[in-house]
């Protein structure tokens, strides 16, 4: 008897008849003699709703006090599903993260998991039930609640799997798989059979918004396989898995496109030791997640540092790095929201030349200046103006032939 984690977006949940449609799929899975883990987000919207009323009462709301008003967004998924699953004659029973043990530290609203114990989950589930399980959400080794980051019902899903050594953990969502572009902007974009976590991994830290990325490293550290599945269809998704030879073949697996990008510099910074580590220790203190970081050659003992980070948090570092740069005698500090990330991924950049020269050239014909570049193993990203990231997208999409069925596929 195999044992699946299924999770299940927001969207998948947004109103009761879909609840009882997922109800009906978990029942499916459940008769075919599986035992099921079902993680499952706020409904719909509801996550936005809260904040959105968050802000009502305060624009600067206390993070913990935040975690407290997130948390009861799956509260009330979980209670639902579980009368849903019950009214079709399973035994279910739901648990909030706290309840099933999954211990966090203290990063309130960007918490870390710790550990889990997953004694009542193992005993739910030896006693027959279907065990729901509200995403996003853990507790502190002092009993505060806290909520695992935007996706973070993902991360709960694959952590589970991880646990209780799951067969597979299941990723239902309003799209049926992984492409190699976001179809929205590409007509043409194709959906792959199968990624290798590294691409996935880079795809999802790079904007892509099937998976969150925190997940997809979890589910490499303990080889749990993951399937990206569409809620509304039976057709298989996107396996993601461990790398394989016939991944290499290809030369770009996928592009993916971040618009939640901002740009921000601090000018003419003193160029000695330890300048580089108070500006960034800063940003760290405040929870502030950094992307690309450029930092121009230095002219008469003075530098400018230029980093992306997300939009949602520019606010908080320039405020940070205000204190910083009168503190370490730097001129100033400057922002650009109007910026975006487009990114290449593929294992076969390890095997082929010419594949950072290809994105340049392809952009430069189309009249897009790159303001920022940032290159990994398998990834090439660059920052453009963001008016021009669908143009991008759909120029490199095309110049790296992705439309085409690649050989692993």
């Amino acid at each position: 008897m195999s044992l699946i984690v299924q999770k299940y977006g927001g969207s998948s949940v947004a109103d009761p008849e879909k609840i009882k449609a997922v109800a009906r799929r978990v029942v499916e899975t459940f008769r075919q003699r599986h035992r099921v883990i079902v993680v499952v987000s706020a409904m719909g919207k509801t996550t936005d709703s809260l904040v959105a009323l968050a802000s009502q009462i305060t624009p600067n709301p206390e993070p913990r006090e935040m975690d407290m008003l997130l948390a009861t967004g799956e509260q009330v998924s979980i209670a639902l599903l579980a009368m849903a699953l019950q009214s079709l004659g399973v035994p279910a029973r739901s648990f909030t993260g706290a309840q099933v043990g999954i211990f966090t530290d203290d990063a309130h609203t960007k918490a870390r998991i710790r550990k889990i114990e997953s004694d009542r989950v193992a005993q739910a589930l030896d006693s027959g039930h279907v065990v729901v399980v509200a995403g996003f959400q853990g507790v502190t080794l002092g009993e505060e609640i806290t909520t695992l980051g935007r996706g973070g019902s993902d991360l709960t899903g694959v952590a589970l799997a991880a646990a209780l050594k799951a067969d597979v953990c299941e990723i239902y969502t309003d799209v049926d798989g992984v492409y190699t572009a976001d179809p929205n902007i590409v007509p043409d974009a194709r959906k792959l059979a199968r990624v290798s976590y590294d691409e996935m991994l880079e795809m999802a830290s790079l904007g892509a918004k099937v998976l969150q990325s925190r997940s997809v490293e979890f589910a490499k550290k303990y080889g749990v396989p993951v399937h990206v599945r569409s809620t509304f269809k039976p057709d298989p998704g996107t396996l993601v898995t461990r790398e394989d030879r016939g991944m290499e073949e290809a030369m770009v697996t996928g592009l993916t496109h971040d618009r939640g990008q901002a740009k921000v510099s601090i000018l003419r910074v003193p160029d000695r030791p330890g300048i580089a580590a108070q500006v960034f220790g800063a940003l760290a203190e405040q929870n502030v997640v950094v992307d690309m970081i450029v930092q121009n050659i230095s002219r008469d003992g003075y530098t400018d540092i230029s980093f992306t980070l997300a939009r949602g948090d520019r606010a908080k570092a320039v405020a940070v790095l205000e204190e910083v740069a009168r503190r370490i005698g730097a001129l100033g500090v400057t922002h650009d929201d109007r910026v975006a990330k487009v990114s290449i991924v593929g294992v076969g950049m390890r095997s082929h030349s010419g594949v950072a020269a290809r994105m340049f050239s392809t952009l430069a014909k189309e009249g897009i200046n790159i303001q920022m570049i940032s290159t990994s193993e398998i990834a090439v990203s660059c920052v453009i103006e963001d008016k021009y990231t669908e143009l991008a997208v759909r120029a490199l999409h095309e110049a790296f032939e992705l439309a085409k069925e690649r050989p692993a596929d």
